[in-house]
């Protein structure tokens, strides 16, 4: 029944495209004047823009990243791929090779491409990559201040194509953030730049482009933003690898899931950024255009993000660990499972995606430890994981979706991974007793005599999966006595993120780069000098405002080691030992993005069977998808 239940809202939504118009496949306000053979229509899950004309992503002011200033404005040093790249993992893009360190990682040398000029005719040099640190170091408060200041001691260019940092400390992953995996640390012009007075309220429209499309137009309202390919567009680090195949782009809010649906249907939307999984089933259903990822179920690429209940540890509520273990154990992941994804999630009990090679090298080692791992209630010792959990999914699978469920239990674990924490109320009603809390009248209180109340925020139709996963979650912490509320933030999700406006949501603070082992990506930025003070911005990924000496330790001996060296894995280890420990942040599940493709104008899309890259249309890497799309016609 929860299934029927589940796809009602879909087929409604489908039912609603028959009575409306078929249109020139347009998405509502692009300006009709571009035809629609040469554009490529992308939805920006930011959704719709707040400050629409702020392109000054160097400084935090409401704007957008997705909107294509990253994915097609943009250019940094290095990319590192999350599938199997375009021409492998590593691309070097404004470096011409890999960065060089001396032999106790105090020092960074980068060669610069040579032959990369900016939208205006200013050819790129290593004058671009010092003003954009030194900008950051020289005003706080900016998008990469934090990590600059902490990190670089000073930085030259003793010539026009090469850049010497000098670091305060041993890093070996400097670099990272100058590594596009999503987005990174991006290039600046410097000839733009050092005519502003403050350039923390400068909003950089137009913007000057590195990348291979220029700024056309955008909607003062935030709704779309429209990019043209470069004139040029040989002067840039996408040239080498062809001309892109649309002229123009269009970045758009096309609206809640069923609009996404709907949008689709009538080929008036490209790319969906992602959507439920039953407006997957839906479009899998109604379309013989869309393509998604995988052929069928379960559709969804897998992002090598992690999402997880974070909490906000600053708050007195959560400094306990043992408050944070009994809500982990207060979840039954199986009904989060089937709530969220309708059963196609890739659960995860330790804080590493379980995607790409990261369940060879991370889940599977430690399968045995988390097995022998207790946790002291105040009563009594438990061992609180279930290895079975992923095959429990599996089964409850199995006799409605037949033969698309695997059998062989290496299967089951790849798709829906292995174990997880078992529901257990009684142990979670002790962890709290011992951690001061009293439940009176079936409803538990602070230690302070206040109502235990926690706020999950979501973002609303903007992430329907994640959305429900949380309404869900709330439900399970409601039956046990705990006052838990749904705190929808559709839109403002990242600001209120950033300042710490929260209790708890449902999102990710662990990103790996899918196409490498290391786990610097997220974890350097879990250091404790990369929390902010309660009431201040906190600088990228550790939303949790969680630290501790031993995991300082541990990114500190991580640092010293180089970027591929076997023995950070061995570090990485260790980190999930103490994240499992601590349970700073609750694990669920890889993010599947239902990312889905029509064809009808465009073809050449990355999926599982050539996945050069991630599809997903908000990552910096999508770019490389425009080099090899081709016309339909």
């Amino acid at each position: 029944m929860n299934r029927i239940r589940a796809l009602v809202p879909a087929v409604c939504a489908l039912a609603l495209q028959l009575f409306l118009p078929i249109s020139s496949g347009h998405a509502q306000g692009i300006p009709q004047n571009i035809p629609r053979k040469e554009l490529l229509i992308l939805e920006n899950p930011e959704g719709t823009i707040k400050n629409a004309g702020w392109f000054n992503i160097w400084a935090i002011n409401a704007g957008a990243q997705s909107n294509g200033l990253q994915q097609a404005a943009l250019d940094t040093l290095w990319y590192i791929d999350p599938e199997s790249g375009i021409n492998g993992v590593w691309e070097n893009a404004l470096a011409a090779d890999k960065p060089q360190y001396n032999a106790d990682f105090t020092e960074m040398t980068v060669k610069l491409s040579k032959g990369i000029f900016w939208s205006d005719g200013v050819e790129f040099t290593a004058e671009d990559v010092l003003a954009t640190v030194m900008l950051q170091i020289k005003n706080p408060g900016m998008r990469y201040s934090a990590v600059m200041a902490s990190n670089v001691a000073s930085v030259e260019a003793p010539d026009p194509y090469t850049v010497v940092f000098k670091l305060k400390k041993p890093n070996s992953r400097f670099h990272a953030n100058f590594t596009v995996r999503w987005g990174a640390v991006w290039i600046l012009p410097k000839h733009v730049f050092e005519k502003v007075p403050d350039p923390a309220k400068f909003d950089f429209n137009k913007p000057i482009s590195l990348g291979a499309y220029v700024l056309h137009s955008f909607d003062p309202d935030g709704k779309w933003y429209i990019w043209q390919l470069r004139d040029d567009w040989q002067r840039t680090t996408l040239g080498r690898f062809g001309k892109p195949g649309p002229k123009y782009l269009a970045y758009v809010d096309p609206g809640p899931p069923d609009k996404r649906v709907i949008a689709q249907l009538n080929h008036e939307l490209d790319v969906i950024h992602d959507i439920a999984p039953e407006g997957m089933f839906a479009l899998a259903k109604q379309s013989k255009s869309t393509r998604a990822w995988f052929k069928g179920f379960p559709y969804g690429h897998p992002d090598p993000t992690l999402p997880a209940v974070i909490f906000n540890d600053q708050n007195e509520l959560f400094k306990n660990r043992d408050v944070r273990w009994a809500l982990a154990l207060l979840i039954d992941i199986k009904a989060v499972s089937m709530a969220s994804y309708r059963g196609a999630a890739t659960i995860s009990a330790i804080g590493v995606p379980p995607t790409g090679t990261h369940p060879a090298t991370y889940h599977q080692p430690m399968e045995e430890w988390l097995k022998n791992f207790e946790i002291d209630t105040g009563k009594r010792k438990i061992k609180p994981y279930d290895p079975t959990i992923g095959k429990q999914i599996a089964d409850m699978l199995r006799p409605s979706m037949g033969e698309q469920i695997p059998s062989d239990p290496k299967e089951i674990a790849r798709a829906f991974g292995m174990g997880w924490w078992k529901t257990d109320p009684q142990a979670a009603a002790e962890l709290l007793e011992k951690a001061g809390f009293t439940k009176r009248g079936g409803a538990w209180s602070t230690p302070d005599g206040k109502p235990f109340t926690v706020r999950v925020m979501v973002e609303g139709d903007l992430r329907p999966v994640m959305t429900r996963a949380g309404t869900m979650i709330v439900q399970q912490w409601k039956q046990a006595g705990i006052d838990a509320k749904i705190d929808v933030a559709q839109g403002t999700l990242p600001t209120r993120r950033a300042a710490g406006d929260f209790d708890s949501f449902i999102g990710w603070s662990v990103e790996t780069w899918g196409g490498h082992q290391d786990l610097s990506y997220f974890l350097d930025s879990w250091h404790s000098q990369f929390v902010a003070e309660p009431g201040k911005s906190q600088p990228q990924r550790n939303w949790q405002r969680w630290s501790n000496p031993e995991l300082d330790k541990i990114i500190e001996q991580t640092r010293s080691v180089g970027f591929d060296d076997p023995k950070s894995i061995e570090l990485g280890k260790e980190y999930v030992k103490l994240a499992v420990k601590e349970m700073p942040t609750i694990p669920l599940m890889a993010y599947n993005v239902f990312t889905a493709m029509d064809q009808t104008y465009w073809t050449g899309y990355p999926t599982a069977e050539d996945p050069y890259t991630d599809p997903v249309p908000n990552w910096g890497n999508s770019r490389y998808m425009f080099v090899k799309l081709k016309p339909a016609h």
